[in-house]
């Protein structure tokens, strides 16, 4: 987006804060929103993994799901079990078309008496009209636009947080609950991006600049931008959406099927009734010509979106869809997709180059990088369980 129309930007409401606290600004899912504070991306990741880092995340779409069978309306769009789903437990889904592409990824949090969905800032005016166009009819769809979104994660936020309301310690990861922090009523989760323990609060819109400074008054806290917010979600093997996963991509080939429960498979008791079902359950059982995976390199050379992988034999074998330096490890590393078949004639044969342990190539600037196919995530997940 270009200087002269940014005025057409949207802003959080803690868009002034921002300000006030030296963000460098960028257009983000239509929104103005901060890069990086003044210490820079490589202190702000570094300070997330080592105490606690405060994202505004606002510009995601908050909506409420209300009625008697709002959760089977949406186990219709998806292929999650939202029916069985306990009360204040979280889950991670995904919106799938026809094709079993995927739409859009989103959380889902059963409350007392509606589902809580956080969807992707550049998704979320799609996402709404999506569920208002197929499953209006058989419960309410309430956009919250009057809600801001703020993620506080780091091994210390729940030190921070529990200053403001000691209860916030009781949550395990994926559960949420109803808490009152600095006189402010909230909801919060305790998830989170990075792959840290943390939580995702949903405060009134009004009172987010209140809280956001009773959090970054603990002296654990610091303000993190997008940028720190993309390293750390890449060290710990999440999806960006619109980069690692997108409408092209089904759940098989994105390598998170470990999110459709098997009530929902092929055999299961609410087996298939979602857009691209057919497809997804094929790929379930017979496998998918390509998939995503994790790469890593011994050189100094950062491989980003778009790099082209090949095979030592030089056959372009697939594509970088993240990349970046890691912070922790001080390596490249990537996410991309890799083909697992080769056609021969009118078959596929299965070939080994997604194994973990497979040396591959990534292209930059006509020369080839070593990498090497890994486990995920990169940087061990720390999530609180309990």
């Amino acid at each position: 987006m270009s200087a002269d129309n940014t005025e057409t930007l949207l802003k959080t409401p803690l868009h002034a804060l921002h300000i006030e606290l030296g963000a460098k600004m960028v257009p983000f899912g239509g929104y103005d929103m901060p890069v990086q504070y003044a210490t820079g991306i490589l202190n702000e990741h570094k300070h997330t993994r080592a105490a606690a880092g405060l994202f505004d995340v606002s510009h995601m779409g908050q909506v409420l799901l209300k009625g008697e069978g709002a959760d089977a309306a949406l186990e219709s769009l998806v292929p999650v079990d939202i029916v069985d789903l306990p009360k204040f437990k979280q889950r991670y889904a995904l919106f799938t078309n026809e094709q079993g592409g995927i739409l859009d990824d989103l959380m889902v949090t059963r409350r007392d008496n509606d589902l809580f969905v956080v969807v992707n800032a550049a998704c979320k005016v799609q996402d709404i009209a999506h569920m208002q166009q197929h499953i209006g009819g058989r419960c309410t769809v309430q956009p919250l636009p009057e809600q801001a979104l703020l993620a506080l994660q780091g091994p210390q936020a729940v030190t921070a947080l529990a200053r403001l309301n000691a209860d916030v310690q009781k949550l395990t990861f994926m559960t949420g609950g109803h808490v009152v922090l600095d006189g402010i009523d909230c909801f919060l989760t305790r998830s989170g991006y990075t792959g840290e323990d943390g939580f995702e609060i949903s405060v009134p819109a009004d009172k987010a600049v209140q809280l956001a400074r009773a959090l970054l008054a603990q002296p654990e806290v610091k303000p993190i931008g997008l940028g720190a917010r993309d390293t750390l979600r890449l060290e710990a093997g999440l999806c960006l959406y619109g980069h690692d996963i997108d409408t092209t991509t089904t759940p098989v080939e994105g390598s998170i099927t470990w999110a459709i429960q098997k009530v929902r498979r092929a055999g299961g008791a609410r087996a298939g009734g979602y857009p691209g079902a057919s497809v997804i359950d094929g790929q379930l059982a017979n496998g998918a010509a390509r998939k995503r995976v994790g790469l890593i390199s011994t050189e100094r050379m950062p491989v980003r979106e778009g790099a082209k992988v090949v095979n030592a034999d030089g056959q372009e074998i697939g594509v970088v869809t993240s990349g970046s330096p890691s912070p922790s490890l001080g390596q490249p590393i990537a996410l991309a997709y890799v083909a697992t078949a080769q056609p021969i004639a009118l078959a596929y044969v299965a070939t080994p180059q997604a194994a973990v342990g497979t040396p591959v190539f990534a292209i930059v600037r006509d020369k080839r990088v070593t990498m090497t196919v890994t486990t995920l995530p990169f940087v061990p997940n720390r999530y609180y369980r309990g």
